[in-house]
């Protein structure tokens, strides 16, 4: 009961900081959307990785620190799509073999950044609860992937 309670405490303490943040800057419709899903990404997270006090205060920013870099990155990769959007299918080999070794570049980036940052979780969390992470993440990126289906299928 006390864990639950806890928990619970942990969860309203997070949600009243994330309100208190949304309400200071006000934002445009997709800005205010990306913030949503943040703040569910942060409650998920707290929830399944159930992170004392202390263990919350040393993960936040490192993890944060690590979506910074990742969304960075993956901003980086939409702005390539874009540009070989376009002409896609008129491509000469060249273009082509630019475009693939480009995707696979980008890939390895993003696997150097989530090991770079695998360690830097382990200094900071039990290894329990890195597993517990990284399942916690996919587990909310298809709740999320779930939510959109039901939601265009209406």
């Amino acid at each position: 009961m006390k864990t639950i309670l806890k928990k619970l405490a942990a969860l309203a303490f997070i949600s009243f900081l994330l309100l208190n943040i949304t309400v200071a800057q006000p934002a445009t419709g997709m800005e205010e959307k990306k913030e949503q899903i943040e703040m569910m990404r942060i409650a998920f997270i707290t929830q399944k990785l159930a992170l004392t006090r202390e263990e919350a205060q040393k993960f936040w920013p490192v993890y944060n620190e690590y979506r910074d870099a990742l969304d960075a990155m993956r901003k980086e990769r939409q702005e390539t799509y874009k540009k070989y959007k376009a002409d896609f299918e008129t491509f000469t080999d060249k273009e082509y073999t630019e475009y693939a070794d480009n995707e696979i570049i980008s890939r390895q980036r993003e696997l150097d950044l989530m090991k770079k940052y695998h360690v830097e979780f382990k200094g900071v969390l039990p290894i329990k609860k890195v597993a517990l992470l990284y399942r916690a993440e996919n587990e909310f990126k298809k709740s999320l992937l779930k939510e959109a289906h039901e939601r265009k299928a209406d």
